[in-house]
């Protein structure tokens, strides 16, 4: 009780995530056997970080940066809008199939929306689209990042919890496409109530096979990712190395934009994200360490299963707690606290580790963008200025579509699985 106390009033009184379970761990070893405990504490920072598949984070946000950073935002912009952009709602259309192009570069959610925040939003406000919907729909296509590997937080969790990095990210395929077409029906459906511009036509075969060739190169970065991991020719870690030496290459070049100044900018940008992540992932060390000796996973594994013991309730319980909890609080650290917590009951009822594995992370991606808390949300507001109500009140049609999709994917273990087992990572 005293940890968990700890831990929500260090929140309240706005310190930064990591350091709050860090402290919090820290009165739970007190708690546990008197300051002599505290001598376990570094031991398992270290361990907590010393983990080889975490370097590919830090490689894939440093090529995300890189291919951003020259230009391949515009082009796959483009892309997109040649391809789509002759429907009603062509904008919006093109948001949405830009956020599955721009998914293989970054695999952030928060990166989307800020690129979109500052590019596409403006224009789609100047076509003639409300600005909240506008931002409603950047945020919806968002988590689509996250989604379609590569994705940071589907590599702390194959990291963590001994899962197949491959196969997590075979999995997310398949629903990161699924949310694009399902949000680009909502789009469609409510395009005339929403009075949504309609392009006067469409364009050319000569101009779409020039805009993809303009493209391509942008395009192979997802190809020698996913090429290279789900053929079992590198692992995440080597995929991610390669991922930036291509983008270097083409920077330097191809396009002839990439400087030092801008490189050593980018270099600072990708330690200060990895740092606040790995600050999170180190002291979670301590904290798990606690609930693991207290044996808190066993026990609220068993209170759950003394509410339902069937396979779908379980679930629903499970998703229930990581949307709610992702209300209020940041999707990393819930991944580390509450998937050595969560992860046991879904072994409890049969589901497959990398079928639990996406279940987390496509419910932690849909918490980015809901209100109070989300990422997106906040970070759309702040770019565009419009008030983050607004955006959340226009953003409801798409989230339930969303949440929806996760249930599907949730409850059906052969669509989920369909893609892992297709390139052996599951049986």
């Amino acid at each position: 009780m005293i940890v968990g106390l700890t831990f929500v009033g260090l929140i309240i009184l706005g310190m930064p995530i990591g350091f709050a379970i860090g402290l919090a761990g820290l009165v739970g070893l007190i708690d546990m056997g008197g300051s002599q405990f505290l001598a376990v504490g570094p031991g398992k920072v270290f361990n907590g970080l010393n983990i080889f598949p975490f370097l590919a984070m830090p490689f894939f946000i440093l090529a995300g940066e890189i291919m951003n950073h020259i230009g391949i935002t515009d082009r796959l912009v483009k892309l997109a809008q040649v391809l789509v952009g002759h429907f009603r709602g062509g904008l919006a259309h093109t948001n949405m199939l830009a956020s599955v192009f721009f998914a293989g570069l970054t695999g952030s959610a928060t990166a989307d929306a800020a690129a979109f925040g500052r590019t596409l939003v403006p224009a789609m406000v100047k076509q003639g689209y409300k600005r909240d919907y506008a931002c409603a729909v950047t945020a919806a296509g968002s988590i689509i990042g996250p989604t379609i590997p590569p994705s940071g937080l589907m590599v702390v969790y194959g990291s963590l919890m001994g899962v197949s990095i491959g196969g997590l990210f075979a999995a997310g395929i398949l629903p990161g496409l699924v949310i694009c077409g399902i949000c680009m029906m909502v789009i469609a459906l409510g395009a005339k109530r929403n009075k949504l511009p309609k392009s006067e036509e469409s364009a050319g075969f000569k101009e779409i096979i020039d805009t993809f060739i303009s493209s391509f190169t942008a395009l192979m970065m997802p190809i020698i990712i996913l090429g290279g991991i789900l053929g079992g020719i590198v692992t995440p870690t080597e995929a991610a190395s390669i991922a930036v030496a291509y983008a270097l290459f083409i920077g330097t070049f191809v396009y002839r934009t990439l400087s030092f100044g801008a490189l050593y900018r980018m270099l600072v940008s990708t330690a200060r994200i990895t740092g606040v992540i790995f600050v999170i992932i180190a002291f979670a060390g301590i904290l798990g360490w606690w609930m693991s000796f207290e044996r808190i996973p066993q026990a609220i594994a068993e209170s759950i299963l003394v509410i339902s013991d069937n396979r779908y309730a379980v679930i629903a319980i499970i998703i229930g707690t990581l949307l709610v909890v992702g209300m209020v609080m940041d999707i990393t650290a819930i991944l580390i606290i509450l998937a050595p917590v969560l992860v046991p009951l879904t072994e409890q009822i049969g589901l497959d580790p990398i079928h639990a594995g996406i279940v987390f992370v496509v419910a932690l991606n849909i918490s980015l963008m809901t209100p109070p808390v989300g990422a997106c949300l906040f970070v759309l507001s702040s770019v565009t200025g419009e008030k983050l109500e607004r955006i959340a009140v226009k953003l409801m049609p798409f989230l339930l579509a969303e949440v929806a999709i996760l249930f599907i994917f949730a409850f059906w273990s052969d669509a989920a699985l369909f893609l892992p087992r297709l390139f052996g990572f599951a049986s």
